[in-house]
């Protein structure tokens, strides 16, 4: 089975590659550089489109392709008002199904930075000392004291977006 991925980012390939080697076999994944088509930091729906488009800018010469994307979404009642999710979305050509990751709460201090417009994974860069930490282990993993890393968010986003592929009589 050819998976493409609409990144580069090591954690987001890898985490695609563990959600599909645990329902299917010979699983080859393929990294491709595409235009997510919304900002650096997406919030909102933004973030959804974002996936979306990686997805379908990724497709060809595939079975499935694959599309992840992070960022904000508003929630009240919340610590600062905003929860980071990672959307995952698989298309294969004619349809596409979408899955979500845990969400969590980055710091406020990062939020109020990310609202002017500076990237979330650049801020955690220069708060923690890890160069391009979205594309190692993730903010995700110091938040948790190394308990969950980025890898693992993706591929639960992953694996709850290919729930109808897995499922297809209940679905389509």
């Amino acid at each position: 089975m050819k998976v493409a991925v609409g990144s580069t980012n090591p954690t987001k390939v890898e985490g695609v590659k563990k959600a599909f080697e645990e329902f299917f076999e010979d699983v080859e994944v393929i990294p491709k550089d595409v235009d997510s088509g919304v900002s650096a930091q997406p919030i909102g729906e933004e973030v959804i489109r974002g996936a979306v488009n990686r997805a379908l800018n990724a497709y060809g010469d595939c079975d499935f392709s694959v599309g992840v994307e992070a960022g904000l979404f508003k929630f009240e009642r919340t610590i600062t008002g905003y929860v980071d999710f990672q959307v995952a979305v698989i298309y294969n050509g004619r349809k596409y199904s979408i899955g979500f990751g845990p969400g969590f709460e980055f710091p406020p201090f990062v939020v109020e930075r990310a609202l002017r417009g500076e990237e979330v994974g650049k801020i955690m860069s220069e708060f923690t000392g890890i160069k391009e930490i979205g594309r190692k282990i993730g903010a995700i993993h110091y938040l948790t004291k190394g308990k969950v890393s980025r890898i693992d968010l993706t591929r639960i986003a992953v694996t709850m977006a290919l729930i109808p592929w897995l499922n297809e009589e209940l679905y389509w």
